[in-house]
């Protein structure tokens, strides 16, 4: 409720300044747990998810408030993108807000503490409930990043709920090139192997920008790899007409111009998979409505970050009310009902 009053002095910070001291506010607020209606309890690759909507990572890059995510109303976190070895990123300013759009970009470059810390933290926490899924993605100067890929995956595995393999930041000069179809082939491969037979499930996020031809073959990779989940997508390096004076800055833009891209792309993905492959739809979600459009189209789960910076901590549980509302309007007991039902 205090958000309102709180976001134009918040942004007088530098947006980056701003993000850490919001997970220092996480790190230090009394939370109480959130029991999200169990109506909106959902499953995907044997895993029960309290509520369909997720923190996307970017958000908590070090798996340090992936709890404190979940009280704030969230049905799970995912916490990354980690690599193998600390990373400091690109040089700063990095992290813009597009106040008149509703939007961010960001050219982080996978900044974050290295594996081993995570797995620390991860380690403190393992005995606690909730679904915690691990982005992993590799270092930039790293000679193998498929061998960096297979290590992550190999350290996490005890400990997440399922691994997310990142080939779509934009932020990471050739990691989208990982997307084409021998190379993902190759990485799964890996990925897969490290991760071992009892190991969790793993996803796979997706850039926007792609051809129907790329979408055809990623599904094709995905599929005869028996992959748990497509995310759609990340940010995108398209820049649609934009107002803010940051509009010319350099990478991936995210929130409210992102949010048509995005659900098309979803669309197109569960065209491309003919419903076979699970669906996580990502990108300028900032309302129930946003997230139940998603859901109608395909996605079996959703995740947000940028809308955060605009709409507060309160957000997530707004969400989960009014999906719930949405699924009482429309007739549907059970998000797996509604999944793909435009």
């Amino acid at each position: 409720m205090l958000y309102p009053l709180l976001r134009p002095a918040l942004f007088t910070l530098d947006a980056e300044d701003a993000h850490r001291l919001s997970i220092a506010a996480l790190k230090a607020a009394p939370l109480p747990a959130f029991r999200p209606d169990a109506r909106l309890r959902t499953s995907i690759a044997g895993i029960e998810f309290p509520s369909p909507l997720g923190a996307a990572p970017g958000y908590d890059k070090d798996a340090e408030v992936p709890d404190a995510l979940l009280r704030l109303g969230f049905g799970f976190a995912e916490v990354g993108t980690v690599t193998p070895l600390p990373q400091v990123g690109n040089p700063r300013p990095r992290l813009f807000r597009l106040v008149e759009d509703r939007a961010v970009i960001n050219r982080m470059g996978f900044n974050n503490a290295g594996a081993e810390a995570m797995l620390g933290r991860l380690k403190a926490r393992s005995s606690r409930a909730g679904v915690i899924g691990v982005n992993i993605g590799a270092n930039k100067d790293s000679p193998d990043r498929g061998a960096d890929y297979a290590r992550l995956a190999r350290t996490f595995a005890p400990l997440a709920s399922y691994l997310t393999v990142n080939v779509s930041s934009p932020n990471t000069p050739g990691l989208r090139a990982l997307q084409d179809e021998a190379a993902l082939g190759a990485l799964l491969d890996a990925v897969i192997d490290a991760r071992g037979g009892n190991g969790p499930p793993v996803f796979l996020k997706l850039a926007p920008d792609l051809e129907p031809a790329d979408i055809d073959a990623i599904c094709r990779t995905a599929i005869d790899r028996h992959v748990d989940a497509l995310i759609v997508s990340n940010t995108t390096i398209s820049r649609p007409a934009l107002r803010s004076r940051h509009a010319g800055e350099v990478g991936g833009l995210s929130g409210a111009p992102l949010r048509e891209l995005a659900l098309q792309r979803l669309r197109d993905f569960r065209s491309a998979s003919g419903g076979a492959l699970p669906l996580i739809g990502v990108g300028g979600i900032a309302s129930a409505e946003d997230a139940w459009q998603r859901i109608r189209a395909g996605a079996s789960l959703v995740q947000l970050y940028s809308a955060l910076v605009y709409e507060g901590p309160g957000l997530a549980r707004r969400i989960n009310r009014g999906l719930v509302n949405l699924m009482d309007r429309d007739g549907f007991s059970s998000v797996a009902e509604a999944v793909g039902s435009e």
